[in-house]
């Protein structure tokens, strides 16, 4: 099975959320000293400083037992930053209770049910001429890219969003960190 196949199948696959600069002391820390294979993608971003208000979504929308089984999960996860370039109110409003299955639906479409590295998700991109597209648990597709060396997350309304870290291996899968908030 060739690797485009194999890309395909797994992104054919369902489940949850949704990579170089932005900083995740605690998270490298943790990597640093041998954990990461021991935590799951929800126990290293309850350590992440910059992963807080994805942390608060995860737990808003019922999703932490989801991304805390055995996977494997690629998640696209974005930082507060990319949660702050949101209209003003939009995260208040998406963490109430009566908007819990909109929540979710933004939050799976942030993962891929299968485990993929930037160097995977690179090189199926180059196989499929440039761009290729990826099915999340939420059931829509996003579109990976390159720009330059970046690897790139192009959403349904043509929105994209940058790796900015990536290949943050965890017990369950791999968490690619992401500028921009991801929408279906």
């Amino acid at each position: 099975m060739n690797k485009t196949s194999v890309f395909k199948s797994f992104v054919a696959s369902t489940l949850i959320l949704g990579s170089a600069v932005v900083a995740l002391p605690v998270l490298a820390e943790h990597h640093a000293m041998g954990e990461k294979e021991k935590m799951t993608i929800v126990e290293s971003a309850v350590k992440a400083d910059n992963l807080s208000t994805l942390v608060a979504a995860i737990k808003a929308a019922g999703l932490v037992e989801t991304l805390s089984g055995p996977g494997p999960f690629t998640v696209f996860a974005p930082t507060n930053a990319a949660f702050e370039k949101l209209p003003a109110g939009t995260v208040e409003m998406l963490l109430k209770p009566e908007n819990k299955e909109q929540l979710q639906a933004i939050l799976t479409y942030h993962v891929v049910p299968a485990k993929a590295t930037s160097s995977a998700a690179i090189q199926m991109v180059q196989d499929d001429g440039g761009a290729h597209p990826a099915k999340t648990v939420q059931g829509d597709e996003i579109t990976l890219s390159l720009e330059g060396d970046s690897l790139m997350i192009e959403d349904a309304n043509g929105n994209k969003a940058k790796v900015i870290e990536a290949d943050m291996m965890q017990s369950n899968g791999v968490v690619h960190v992401i500028d921009t908030v991801l929408m279906p």
